[in-house]
C-alpha cells in the first residue's frame, strides 16, 4: 500500500471529488478514502461511486463509517470510526478481501481492532488539524505506542502535511493519512508524489 493515504472530503476538496480521485489514482495512488461527514445517505452514495468510477481499478477505494454505503457504491472497503459498527461484525458480513480500517487513540483500542480483523490502523490526532472537530491529539509518542502494539499498519492521521510527515514513520508507523495536504494542494499529483516520495525515504532510512 501506499504510504501516504489520502482522504477525499466533498467540503474540503479545491476539485470536485471524483476529479480528485482520478488526479490521485493516475499519481500512483492505490488507496484512497472518502469522507462525507455532512451528507445525507443519498449523497454519501452518490459521492462515494463517483470516487469508486473515477478511480478505476488504478486505487481501491474506502468509504468513511458507512458500511452500507461501502457494500452499495462497490467500495473496496470500509474505515469504522469509535462510534461505528464493531470491527467485527462488520468482518463477518464483508466480502473476501474486503478492507477494515479502525481508528484507535491507545494501544489498547488498536489491539482490540487487530484482533478483531482490521487490516490497518488509523491513529491519531497525531498534530492539531482544523478538519475535525473531535479532536484528542495523541502526539507522535501515542503514536509511537500503537505501533508497537500491533502488527498490522498503523496510519498516523491529523494535521500531516510535507514538512513533518517523516516524523510519524520515524515514531513507527506505516504511512500517513491525510485530507488537506492533497486537497488544498495547487497540483494534488505534485503534493501526493513528495508525500510518498518523503515517506518512504523516512521508512528506509527507519530500516
Amino acid at each position: 500500500m501506499a504510504r501516504f493515504y489520502p482522504i477525499i472530503d466533498h467540503e474540503e476538496s479545491r476539485l470536485n471529488a471524483g476529479q480528485l480521485a482520478s488526479v490521485l489514482a493516475q499519481a500512483g495512488c492505490d488507496l484512497i478514502q472518502v469522507r462525507a461527514k455532512s451528507a445525507t445517505s443519498a449523497e454519501f452514495f452518490a459521492l462515494a461511486r463517483e470516487v469508486v468510477l473515477s478511480a478505476g481499478r488504478a486505487a481501491r477505494v474506502i468509504v468513511n463509517d458507512r458500511m452500507d454505503i461501502a457494500l452499495a457504491a462497490g467500495a473496496s472497503g470500509v474505515h469504522l470510526g469509535e462510534s461505528d459498527l464493531p470491527v467485527d461484525a462488520v468482518r463477518g458480513i464483508a466480502p473476501g478481501g474486503f478492507i477494515i480500517g479502525a481508528t484507535a487513540r491507545d494501544p489498547e483500542s488498536a489491539v482490540r481492532a487487530q484482533g478483531a480483523g482490521a487490516d490497518y490502523i488509523g491513529a491519531g490526532a497525531v498534530f492539531p488539524t482544523g478538519s475535525k472537530s473531535d479532536t484528542h491529539l495523541i502526539g507522535l509518542e501515542g503514536l509511537r505506542q500503537i505501533a508497537l502494539a500491533v502488527r498490522i499498519p498503523v496510519y498516523g492521521i491529523a494535521g500531516i502535511n510535507l514538512a513533518n510527515c517523516s516524523q510519524v514513520v520515524e515514531a513507527g508507523a506505516y504511512g500517513c493519512a491525510g485530507i488537506t495536504a492533497i486537497s488544498r494542494a495547487h497540483d494534488p499529483a505534485l503534493a501526493f508524489r513528495l508525500l510518498e516520495e518523503t515517506l518512504r525515504d523516512a521508512a528506509r532510512k527507519r530500516f
